[in-house]
């Protein structure tokens, strides 16, 4: 529902004068107010519940060969809006998702140039996004952004989740400061990539996770990236104002623009209360609704994968030891003596579809099947893979047939090693010999420096080649899972075959040095705001050395708190990552893993503090079935839990998966419990997580004859 008003100005516009204008949420708790300067520039400002957000901040662009969108404008027009609407999701935490919002549309015009800018302003309840909006006009038709001012003035010195701003990696740890701290620790957070740049030692990236001391919290992120470079922030430590900060391409150039066209939205998500934040659909809605008309074939996925015992050390992605260089089509590999280490080979594929279809995955990602694995990383090479030849120890057709006997299905990987050009040249062939083979989904990878050389992974370049693998796999129906790409801004509502990505740091860092205990606690308050991550829990080994005795890396989890990761981490697209032998060790706790649902009708988020602990509990979609998670930072906490979610006057069954009360993630990571009872509406639960702990509850509905020899919870 749409109703639309002139919208009255507060102050006329008159020489001497500022014009300013505001605007409140649906429920009336957030308040933001527009205006411009004496100098015509133009600012906002944000408040929640009385408490200042964001003070006065500037907003516009900094143009390369012209006069900058910065000042000197005057209101033209003025409109407000409300919008109030449900949609449905084709996969999600919910589903339906409430669309309400107050829009305040602002037109200006630049008196000196007689350019129009729109800036577009809708509050939801749980806070405010912001875009610009360039029509089409004789004045302002071709330009490039040498800079976007978007500023973002803190209220205060605010603890802060942050990660060093970068062009081309996300894959860090998360570092726990105040804002005026960030300088002072900006080296210490910055660790190896194989691909990376920072830009200052106060850049941070989005999605920014913020506590005041007043108890708000504030996250700063943008929505709906397209054909344009991705936002960092750079911050006035002096001042506690953050300015955008875009990625540039090769020549430093930050965006070219054709009218008609917009920004991103720029994001402000603010309440007093945690679990608002997780629970938030707002980045969704800021973007476009589904444009696939023929949705039936996306699917939500649990996988298994050929992957873990390569990421380990254990196994090898490439054939044979033996070549100093690999030229694709020239290199012979029949003349090759084969390394013995190389996982991807036919047998060994069989046992893991073998493994799949026993205990009920969907399906097999296989990586290090097709020829180049030998010479891919860090040569700037253009032409690294083609997608489709296979090694000699990979027979597709045998695999194709032993997957479909067995009813599993198997995933692609393309490794594309950031040559981007040759991704795009080899795609149609690719896609097509997906379909032929029966891989419904592929995970694509963007190791290493992006060809053309000197573009970044977070550039206006790279982000369009992004969307465009996405929207040419909609064309083959398929989905995608893009790893090392830009971080997802919700773009999955208007392209839902963009079922995963990583673009963080996932658990194969885990096996690289270790992540830090409350990573996990971190992550749905930054990186899963703009959408799912395939983040492939479920290590049940955590000490590294039993798969590869020269790798001493240790998964800093305990089991209980990889099984809520399934629930906490939301995804659809979930990886059981270990190898099927670890879980035959623990077949009573790999139950819940192949239990637990993919897609969802209802999300109840319970308890949250970021970097500390989050329970989050989810209704099975179609089913009266429910799952709980919980995941535990660095101290031992006790959750108490209460079950008023579950439907009035049915009985269940709640299996808990949980720490055992010696349990911690680095000295005894392997330490669980299982207890069953019989719950209803009524139950509560005090819980005890460890240090890097957690628990995991499967809640099935049930019958009274079968609860009757259980304890009541």
């Amino acid at each position: 529902m749409i109703k639309t008003s002139i919208f009255s100005l507060l102050l006329l516009l008159v020489s001497g004068f500022t014009t300013a204008q505001s605007l409140s949420s649906p429920n009336a708790e957030l308040e933001m107010n527009f205006s411009l300067t004496d100098s015509g520039e133009p600012t906002y400002e944000l408040t929640y519940k009385g408490k200042p957000v964001i003070k006065q901040s500037k907003l516009g662009l900094a143009l390369k060969d012209s006069e900058d969108l910065l000042k000197n404008f005057e209101v033209e027009n003025s409109s407000e809006t409300s919008f109030d609407n449900n949609w449905k999701p084709v996969w999600g935490e919910t589903k339906d998702i409430r669309n309400h919002y107050n829009q305040l549309q602002v037109e200006l015009i630049q008196k000196d140039t007689d350019r129009k800018l729109i800036l577009n302003f809708r509050l939801f309840d749980e806070g405010l996004g912001f875009r610009y909006e360039f029509p089409e006009q004789q004045n302002l038709t071709y330009f490039v952004i040498e800079e976007e001012h978007s500023q973002f003035a803190m209220a205060g010195d605010h603890t802060a989740f942050w990660l060093p701003g970068d062009y081309d990696s996300q894959e860090y740890d998360y570092t726990e400061s105040k804002l005026s701290e960030i300088s002072s620790k900006f080296d210490t957070a910055v660790t190896g990539n194989a691909s990376q740049e920072q830009f200052s030692n106060t850049g941070v990236q989005t999605s920014l996770m913020m506590k005041s001391s007043d108890g708000l919290y504030i996250n700063l992120h943008e929505a709906a990236l397209v054909d344009y470079s991705l936002m960092n922030l750079n911050l006035d430590e002096e001042n506690l104002v953050f300015e955008s900060w875009l990625t540039p391409d090769a020549v430093g150039n930050k965006g070219y623009i054709q009218t008609p066209a917009v920004s991103p939205w720029r994001t402000i998500m603010v309440s007093d209360d945690a679990t608002e934040i997780l629970a938030s659909n707002m980045n969704l809605n800021l973007n476009e609704p589904n444009k696939l008309q023929d949705t039936s074939w996306i699917k939500p996925v649990k996988y298994i994968g050929v992957w873990w015992e390569m990421i380990t050390g254990k196994s090898s992605w490439a054939y044979t030891d033996e070549l100093p260089s690999v030229q694709l089509g020239k290199t012979d590999y029949s003349k090759t003596t084969p390394n013995g280490k190389h996982a991807a080979n036919t047998e060994h594929v069989k046992e893991y579809i073998d493994f799949a279809a026993e205990h009920g995955f969907d399906a097999v990602l296989v990586e290090g099947w097709n020829e180049g694995w030998e010479d891919w990383f860090g040569k700037s090479k253009d032409y690294v893979f083609d997608f489709v030849t296979p090694y000699p120890d990979f027979d597709v057709e045998a695999i194709h047939k032993h997957a479909q006997s067995k009813g599993v299905k198997m995933m692609m990987h393309h490794e594309t090693s950031g040559a981007i050009r040759n991704y795009e040249r080899h795609m149609d062939t690719a896609y097509q010999f997906m379909n032929k083979y029966d891989y419904p989904a592929v995970k694509s990878g963007y190791v290493g420096d992006i060809i053309p050389r000197g573009e970044h992974h977070y550039g206006q370049w790279a982000i369009n080649h992004f969307l465009y693998a996405v929207t040419k796999a909609a064309d083959y129906k398929i989905m995608v899972n893009a790893h090392e790409a830009v971080r997802p801004t919700g773009l999955r509502r208007t392209y839902p075959n963009l079922i995963g990505n990583e673009s963080a740091r996932g658990t194969e860092f885990q096996a690289f040095g270790g992540s830090k205990p409350n990573h996990v606690t971190v992550l749905p308050f930054t990186r899963l705001i703009g959408g799912p991550m395939d983040y492939t829990p479920g290590i049940f080994e955590m000490d590294i050395s039993k798969l590869n005795p020269d790798n001493n890396s240790h998964v800093n989890s305990t089991l209980a708190n990889q099984l809520a990761m399934y629930v906490t981490m939301y995804s659809p697209l979930q990886m059981a990552a270990d190898l099927p032998e670890n879980y035959m060790r623990f077949p009573d706790a790999f139950q819940f893993i192949k239990d637990v649902a993919l897609d969802w009708d209802e999300s109840e988020y319970l308890e949250a503090e970021p970097g500390d602990y989050i329970t989050v509990a989810r209704k099975a979609k179609g089913t009266n079935n429910w799952f709980v998670g919980n995941v535990n930072g660095e101290k031992t906490r006790t959750s108490k839990i209460e079950f008023d979610f579950l439907d009035k006057g049915k009985m269940y069954i709640a299996t808990i998966y949980a720490d055992a009360a010696d349990a911690h993630y680095k000295t005894n990571p392997q330490a669980y419990e299982i207890k069953k009872y019989r719950v209803n509406s009524k139950s509560r639960l005090s819980q005890q997580s460890a240090p890097g702990g957690g628990f995991a509850i499967s809640i099935i509905e049930a019958e009274k004859s079968e609860v009757k020899d259980l304890k009541k919870l």
